[in-house]
């Protein structure tokens, strides 16, 4: 492979990686990124690995020897300090982050996104080690607009329904509210990294997905996954298409998403990864507002490739 220089012409050393999360959706994609094009070394960490066995099982890759992949359960496995130790660098994806989960397991949601990446965050700052952290754009919480009654006339006005990150006031549901549950620990999680940052020195990056799409990303029920559980909305809405089934729609559809091509999203982590002069202090928004689609647009685009006369039901 020829030398491969950043994005300020120095040259790319070769890095080794510890990947928690490694088999989930995105950390499948990261993987086949950085074993395909570069020579960096990844050590796996997760409790499946599913996802990534295609990366495993075939010793004549050439990448045979650049990833290992380690079973461990976060929540209670004194291996990782000394993975974390021997990277030069950690990606934590690990975390809860079906909708669906929200309600039905707050308690496992906040352990998972805040408690068990406690040890992560401490190991790397403990060591000396570059922390990449996987948080989520629903640290934004909803806007002032949100909250007007539909007919309000302030509601069309950007300033209210328009996030502008350094000055937009964050806006929670109550307590009772269980489904805030995972963006709470995902903030909460991201105040602590950047603490660590300004008083110990840890060298972190922030990154927080807009509605990366993909292969491998969810399942459809009983088809390529469990037949309980509710997943994501475009998992949910191929589930129904296939079944011949109308779409339901939450409130009239109004939600927007601004859906990411997981391989053009992989493209900004590894060049965070591989830029860290550049990547170190920040947290990166990635995604794309010139595709933003409301949930009932989608369905309707969905239900017009699948089948024209498919009908889709609000509820």
């Amino acid at each position: 492979m020829a030398s491969r220089v950043d994005l300020d012409g120095n040259s790319i050393k070769t890095l080794t990686i510890c990947m928690i999360g490694a088999g989930g959706f995105i950390g499948s994609h990261l993987c086949e990124k950085l074993l395909e094009e570069t020579l960096h070394k990844i050590l796996a960490v997760d409790v499946y690995n599913d996802k990534i066995k295609h990366l495993l099982e075939n010793s004549n890759q050439l990448w045979a020897d650049r990833i290992q992949f380690h079973r461990i359960n976060i929540k209670h496995d004194s291996r990782l300090e000394g993975l974390i130790k021997m990277a030069d660098l950690t990606i934590n994806l690990a975390a809860i982050c079906t909708p669906a989960d929200y309600n039905t397991r707050p308690l496992d949601t906040i352990y998972s996104n805040f408690i068990d990446a406690l040890p992560v965050v401490k190991y790397c700052s403990e060591n000396n080690k570059r922390l990449i952290h996987f948080s989520t754009c629903e640290v934004y919480g909803k806007t002032i607009g949100s909250f007007l009654p539909k007919d309000h006339p302030l509601r069309q006005d950007p300033e209210f329904y328009v996030l502008n990150e350094e000055t937009s006031p964050c806006i929670f549901g109550s307590i009772e509210k269980q489904r805030w549950s995972y963006a709470c620990a995902k903030q909460l999680i991201e105040r602590l990294i950047y603490a660590e940052g300004a008083e110990n020195g840890l060298e972190f990056t922030i990154v927080r997905p807009f509605n990366w799409i993909g292969p491998r990303m969810d399942f459809i029920p009983g088809v390529d996954g469990p037949s309980e559980g509710v997943p994501r909305v475009l998992a949910c809405f191929s589930n129904n298409l296939l079944r011949g089934e109308p779409l339901k729609l939450v409130d009239g559809g109004q939600s927007q998403r601004t859906f990411v091509y997981i391989k053009d999203a992989i493209e900004a982590v590894h060049l965070m990864i591989e830029n860290p002069a550049r990547a170190n202090g920040h947290i990166f928004n990635v995604g794309n507002p010139n595709n933003e689609v409301t949930v009932k647009q989608l369905a309707e685009m969905m239900s017009e490739v699948r089948e024209p006369e498919q009908k889709y039901m609000p509820r």
